[in-house]
């Protein structure tokens, strides 16, 4: 079992490369299954729940390599199996993704329930809500969800949830319906960048969607799609954990790669906390004030504060100079990395919903154990600053998210190893 070892107190400096976002990545590749020909992905990082997705495509019968300039070429040789096997899926939330693809691709989707971070309940009912009105049927059969439609037929469909917009059901109901007859028009769609991202990556491969980036999303469906050329968007989550990084060590650092414009209430919140955010050519450049001002935040769906930020916000503000609070509306039970903290010298109580930060001089080094993804960068962002040295265990969930996190903090001058007991 590998685990992080981080000794704190030192400042970080330099420049890191942002990653492609994984969650632009798994949802493009899956919608792969729906073209014709062999598509060439550009910027996909290198994580375990890529390489997941490589083996869940592999087994529907996707062939993929990489080329010695990292691109990740995908093509569907064997359109037999619509199987997507509880083996895999349970590993990763993403892989629900696939359902969309093969339902209209191959007119039959049998997913397995999903699994993933243990960070709360994730229903997929939007997901079957949106399929089927598409004219899809729907059963549950052994723990799959099955599915099955001669031919998808567009309507309107109204995908808002009792926590927003739900991104993989956006994405799910928006591959669905690039091949079905009509129109489709989607409200209360999910404004994240990865949507935008998924929807170009489908309009260059020939199909016409229009609206991606605002609540109502409209598809025309086409008769097929064809193979092409794709960037992946710059990952905006590890931006916001390697700004929150420079903030928290009082470091100065150039993100390259990271887009400003993808991060608007995240870089509001941590300007009022005192960090200096200013745009480059690069990217963005990253400094800090001595004094942490205290600071509320809530998590909303895009373009609000993401979740996906809230534990690593939670390690900056433990820090502040007074009381502050994070209100979690996404997953409210998004809150395991609470008591780790605590054991580190952070002074958080959990009210429901909300977590109330009583900020502290100083956090100390303690063995620790990560429960999810984020949690596991907030543990680590904790460690740059605590006095002492911090053991991070079940290094595997961070691997999930974050391309070789140790290797790009070590080059900002941090003291951090990844060990196996």
């Amino acid at each position: 079992m590998q685990y992080f070892e981080v000794t704190g107190g030192q400042r970080l400096k330099g420049k890191v490369t942002i990653s492609g976002a994984k969650n632009s990545a798994l949802p493009i590749m899956a919608a792969c299954m729906l073209v014709d020909g062999e598509t060439s992905l550009h910027n996909v990082p290198d994580l375990a729940d890529v390489r997941l997705m490589i083996d869940l495509l592999a087994r529907l019968g996707v062939k993929s390599h990489r080329d010695d300039d990292g691109v990740l070429h995908l093509e569907v040789r064997d359109e037999k199996n619509v199987h997507a096997e509880y083996g895999l899926v349970s590993k990763m939330r993403a892989s629900v993704c696939v359902m969309g693809p093969l339902l209209a691709k191959r007119k039959r989707a049998q997913v397995s329930m999903p699994g993933g971070c243990a960070i709360g309940d994730r229903p997929i009912g939007l997901h079957i809500q949106g399929l089927t009105a598409l004219g899809a049927e729907f059963e549950l059969r052994n723990g799959d969800v099955c599915l099955q439609s001669k031919q998808l037929i567009g309507r309107e469909i109204f995908l808002g949830g009792p926590f927003g917009a739900s991104v993989t059901a956006t994405a799910n109901v928006i591959m669905a319906a690039t091949l079905a007859t009509g129109r489709t028009v989607i409200e209360s769609a999910a404004c994240e960048p990865e949507i935008v991202d998924l929807a170009e990556f489908l309009n260059a491969s020939g199909a016409r969607i229009t609206g991606q980036g605002t609540p109502i999303v409209t598809i025309d469906g086409v008769d097929s799609l064809k193979g092409t050329t794709h960037h992946v968007t710059p990952d905006r989550i590890e931006a916001g954990t390697f700004i929150i990084a420079a903030a928290i060590t009082n470091g100065d650092v150039e993100l390259v790669n990271a887009k400003p414009e993808h991060l608007g209430a995240v870089i509001d919140r941590l300007q009022r906390i005192g960090v200096i955010i200013e745009r480059c050519k690069a990217g963005m450049m990253v400094s800090s004030s001595r004094r942490l001002e205290p600071v509320d935040i809530t998590t909303q769906p895009y373009p609000g504060f993401p979740t996906d930020l809230q534990a690593q916000a939670m390690a900056l503000l433990s820090l502040a100079d007074g009381n502050s609070t994070i209100t979690e509306k996404i997953f409210p039970d998004r809150f395991m990395h609470v008591g780790e903290l605590n054991r580190m010298g952070a002074k958080l109580r959990k009210e429901g919903p909300t977590v109330i930060i009583e900020g502290v001089k100083n956090l100390i080094g303690a063995p620790v154990m990560a429960s999810d993804l984020r949690a596991s960068a907030a543990l680590v962002l904790a460690g740059l600053v605590a006095t002492g040295t911090t053991q991070i265990r079940r290094t595997y969930h961070i691997d999930r998210g974050y391309e070789r996190i140790e290797e790009k903090l070590t080059g900002l001058g941090a003291n951090i190893r990844r060990l196996s007991e």
